[in-house]
């Protein structure tokens, strides 16, 4: 057990303007497997993801819908928390920037900040991307488009208030320095200082006339809390964070935050502007944040203008969820963006999932009832081979251990997977259909297939952060009379051997993963297509594509 046992994580909360592809979902699924990680560890995992319902691009696709700004969130929102539960994530809360608790927390803050001096008023005149709801200098201009988006500015001018940012830059970056594992990776931390620490900070616009779907400022009513600080405090009111001092115990016991998961590309928020916030809150920093790589299809970041978008749901309906899951967390590598596209998707269904782990597991059962009843013994009766496999096995606890403490998570997985194959090669060497011939053999037979359950056993309980449903299906196979039993305790997941002695394994094996064919994989994703096409969820609010 961990001796600080608390462990709080968040998500970026999601722009409810449209569909997540599985590039957006991406995160959630990443988020989930840290946090069941952690819980493997022992550690008491608070999670936090959501969604951001404001602005005045969602004013606009409402408008455009013919329905109010509330009932397009509330369609939007829902579809979003859709995904997330059929991605099976753990998350304890999901909030809403509409949620009530959330508003009054945002009118407070905003007023706290202002009688602080932190917060004035005046007029911001410069280029408007509406797409990303900010403005820019020309300087920050590239090809005179939004540097973030690559879209379309103007000319803009309107009363608003602003949060004076500078008072707090140097306090910031003494803070970055001190603790270099404060922003991950590192080439993320030296971008945030060079690109805009250094060069000196602008005050933020914090409010916004132009448009009304926001949380209204209450001592200035034309005026709406724009999006820098209602969206990003969603992580301390989430935990029922009261800027008066009547915070609920979750704040008190959560807060710091260990870990915000974000996108890189909204990186800045999170590291600049979001500390310098809470340094005006006299709040504790989070104690990281991690910058995560995109997933692309070969036509780079999907949209629907490209014609490039691929869905979660749809993944899932061809593949099933924890294939899905596999996918996105073992194919993205730490710093750099990954790829995504059906046939790869295929290659790694078929090679990793149907061949190493599903027939792995099924074929050890299948010989376990063809030559043994389908009962497990200890007899002793082992030979040098049996060593290799028992050291790969007790040592993955460790390997895995040490890839999750740096978030390196494709390569943790990766670790579990080496450990299946040599369970796939130990087979090749020890023959049990040879051995199966043998009556003098039986002992020896037994022992072999004991230790084949046993390294399946560890690998399935040390595979659960990331496929879980896989884990469960392996552990109905392998303890069907108790299934949970096989659920061991993370102290033992280096000790080989607490399979029972005379346990008895499932006598109907089931397929995990059957192998698929490129030829009904086309046919299957034509029909994807044919859907998408015309397809309208929910009386036109929600269309398939988003860019």
């Amino acid at each position: 057990m961990p001796t600080d046992n608390k462990f709080y994580l968040t998500t970026a909360i999601a722009y409810a303007s449209g569909k997540p592809h599985i590039g957006n979902t991406y995160e959630i699924i990443l988020a989930d497997s840290i946090a069941r990680y952690k819980r493997l560890q022992g550690y008491d995992v608070r999670m936090q993801t959501g969604t951001d319902e404001h602005g005045q691009k969602i004013q606009g696709k409402a408008d455009k819908a013919g329905v109010t700004p509330k009932e397009y969130v509330d369609e939007i929102s829902g579809e979003i928390k859709r995904i997330y539960d059929l991605m099976n994530t753990s998350y304890d809360r999901f909030i809403r920037t509409t949620d009530e608790d959330h508003k009054i927390q945002i009118q407070k803050v905003f007023k706290k900040l202002y009688d602080k001096g932190d917060i004035y008023k005046g007029h911001y005149e410069g280029l408007y991307c509406t797409a990303c709801e900010s403005f820019f200098t020309e300087g920050q201009l590239v090809d005179g488009k939004c540097p973030d988006c690559g879209g379309g500015v103007h000319a803009d001018k309107e009363e608003a208030y602003f949060f004076e940012m500078s008072k707090y830059a140097d306090r910031l970056m003494e803070h970055i320095e001190n603790h270099p594992e404060f922003i991950q990776p590192e080439s993320r931390k030296n971008e945030m200082v060079n690109n805009f620490l250094k060069p000196g900070l602008q005050d933020l616009c914090v409010s916004r006339t132009s448009f009304s779907w926001g949380i209204p400022v209450d001592f200035d009513p034309g005026h709406v809390v724009y999006v820098w600080i209602d969206a990003l405090t969603n992580y301390i009111t989430g935990l029922g964070y009261d800027a008066d001092g009547n915070s609920a115990p979750e704040f008190e016991k959560y807060w710091p935050a260990d870990l915000h998961l974000i996108g890189k590309d909204i990186l800045r928020f999170h590291t600049i502007y979001w500390p310098i916030m809470l340094m005006a809150l006299d709040l504790p920093l989070p104690k990281q944040v991690f910058g995560h790589p995109w997933l692309l299809t070969n036509e780079g970041k999907m949209s629907k203008t490209k014609g490039n978008v691929i869905y979660a749901d749809d993944l899932v309906e061809i593949f099933g969820v924890d294939a899905v899951r596999y996918f996105c967390l073992h194919e993205m590598p730490f710093e750099n963006d990954g790829v995504i596209s059906w046939d790869l998707m295929l290659e790694r269904f078929d090679s990793e999932l149907a061949n190493t782990l599903g027939n792995l597991v099924n074929r050890t059962i299948a010989m376990a009832n063809k030559y043994l009843g389908g009962e497990l013994k200890k007899t002793g009766v082992t030979e040098p081979v049996d060593d290799d496999l028992k050291s790969v096995a007790t040592s993955l606890k460790a390997r895995c251990e040490e890839c999750m403490s740096t978030l390196h998570v494709a390569d943790s997985i990766t670790e579990v997977f080496n450990l299946f194959k040599r369970c796939n090669k130990y087979i090749d060497e020890t023959e049990p259909w040879v051995l199966g011939k043998d009556e003098g053999s039986r002992d020896r037979l037994s022992e072999v297939l004991y230790n084949l359950v046993e390294g399946i056993s560890i690998g399935a309980n040390l595979l659960y952060p990331y496929m879980p449903e896989t884990s469960e299906r392996i552990f109905k196979q392998l303890y069907p009379d108790d299934p949970e039993s096989g659920k061991r305790s993370y102290d033992d997941l280096d000790t080989f051997g607490s399979f029972t002695d005379g346990g008895q394994v499932t006598d109907s094996p089931e397929i995990l993963f059957a192998r698929m064919d490129a030829k009904e994989l086309e046919e299957r994703v034509a029909l994807i297509e044919e859907k998408q096409k015309a397809s309208v969820v929910s009386a036109g609010v929600i269309k398939n594509g988003t860019d």
